[in-house]
């Protein structure tokens, strides 16, 4: 996918130029810390610099979870901090979801926003014990029924009409949207709050109080760096995070009788615990859009447009869906696409700034940014204007993850972990347990965050 796919977009830099707050990457973190700022302070000067068009990366272009998931685990945040801190973090992501819907509401984002849930389905044996362990572990951290409740068969399938559904865990906390809808809907109201986007504007370095592109050089008091996946492109920052692409299909609209059978009415995000990350929704217009994980990380963590598709992986992806719904049958695929998200080498999402050299940053939420970036606009919003409050004591403020490996070990461990989960799925369709050697694998080369 090239930026052209997206429309016109807006102008570039034409110049040399000095404000408050210059922020690299126009996608959903550096939008939501624009529109903070500008909440707290509307007489500050921000820009926006986005290489390509705002939502160009992961974006516009992920599944469309406004989740409260977060990539590293309850246990790892508090052995980081404690369990009351990690617990805090868990409850301003469930807070997270409903602010999303607030803004978009308030503002008039037409992005699809539907605020019915997630459910985690399981569909073996060794699946249901874990989902149902799960939740038994999110109760103990304080939480309740009305954040995190196991579901039996029955109830489960009449939501979701996957096969082979022997339960599920059910929250709340979370909404489906039209991801590029959002992207591109905030980055409107943040223009009319008085930030400026300049687009096709690519960033060569980050250095305290500047930033330097071919079209001129933009000084700033605080400069936040919000590029995710597109961060080792920056000098310094080659392995700060390793881009794992994550692919994703859209069926066409599928009939009203198909969905009285396949549920998902109030539009719920869907899962099942296979080790091989799958995601999906049913669209405000009635398509499935699903994707997963499985293709391969690309040496040096290289991002290029054609890595977007995978006709391997988008076959597998289609098939798996097709395991899940058979009754799709032949209904046309109609968009096929993908993206990279930033993975940390500890699998911890995190904002920091340093307010003696103006330097900021949001990021390495390894697919779970949805919500995520929403929060880490209103802490950043926070540190940046000096403010001390519950969101800055959060755990993840001034987390710092240590960086990849070299390569070659950065390749061989990364598609290691892209690959193991399939042969862990496969082992437990046919034996019903667990593959204790591949998970203990992944979990070693994660962190056991994920």
């Amino acid at each position: 996918m090239s930026a052209e796919d997206w429309g016109p977009g807006r102008p570039a830099l034409g110049g040399d130029l000095d404000v408050d707050v210059a922020i690299v990457g126009g996608g959903y973190t550096g939008l939501w810390t624009a529109y903070y700022l500008l909440q707290h302070d509307p007489a500050l000067r921000v820009v926006v610099l986005e290489a390509e068009v705002v939502g160009f990366g992961a974006s516009g272009r992920n599944g469309g979870w406004c989740s409260a998931l977060l990539p590293m685990g309850m246990d790892a945040i508090a052995a980081a901090s404690s369990r009351d801190a990690a617990t805090a973090l868990q409850r301003a992501m469930h807070d997270t979801v409903g602010e999303v819907g607030r803004v978009v509401a308030a503002d008039g984002i037409d992005c699809h926003f539907a605020h019915g849930g997630y459910l985690h389905l399981a569909r073996n044996p060794a699946q249901w014990a874990r989902v149902q362990a799960h939740v038994r572990h999110l109760h103990s951290y304080g939480f309740t029924e009305a954040d995190y409740r196991v579901l039996g068969a029955d109830e489960a399938r009449a939501r979701c009409g996957a096969t082979g559904v022997l339960g599920a865990a059910f929250t709340p906390h979370c909404a489906a949207i039209h991801p590029a809808r959002l992207a591109r809907g905030l980055a409107g109201v943040v223009e009319g709050l008085g930030a400026t986007i300049f687009e096709h504007t690519r960033v060569e370095e980050i250095q305290p109080n500047r930033v330097r592109t071919r079209m001129g050089t933009v000084r700033a008091t605080t400069i936040v760096r919000a590029t995710e996946a597109f961060t080792p492109g920056l000098p310094g920052y080659r392995r700060a995070v390793a881009p794992i692409y994550s692919l994703m299909i859209a069926t066409e609209p599928l009939p009203s009788e198909f969905w009285a059978e396949a549920g998902l009415a109030d539009r719920a995000t869907f899962n099942d615990d296979r080790h091989m990350i799958i995601y999906g929704q049913r669209t405000a217009d009635d398509r499935f859009a699903f994707g997963g994980r499985g293709a391969w990380y690309h040496w040096g963590s290289r991002v290029k447009p054609e890595f977007d598709r995978n006709e391997t992986v988008h076959q597998l992806i289609h098939e798996t869906l097709l395991e899940l719904f058979p009754a799709i049958g032949d209904a046309a695929v109609t968009h096929r696409w993908g993206g990279a998200v930033a993975a940390p080498r500890d699998w911890w999402c995190s904002v920091t700034h340093d307010p003696t050299t103006g330097m900021a940053a949001a990021g390495g939420y390894v697919g779970d940014g949805v919500g995520t970036t929403n929060l880490s606009g209103r802490t950043l919003a926070d540190l940046i204007t000096g403010q001390e409050t519950a969101l800055t004591r959060l755990p993840w403020v001034g987390h710092r993850s240590r960086q990849w490996e070299p390569e070659p070990l950065r390749w061989i461990g990364i598609n290691t972990m892209v690959q193991l989960p399939t042969g862990s799925d496969r082992h437990e369709a046919k034996h019903g347990t667990p593959s204790k050697w591949r998970d203990a694998i992944v979990n070693r080369i994660t962190g056991g965050g994920h």
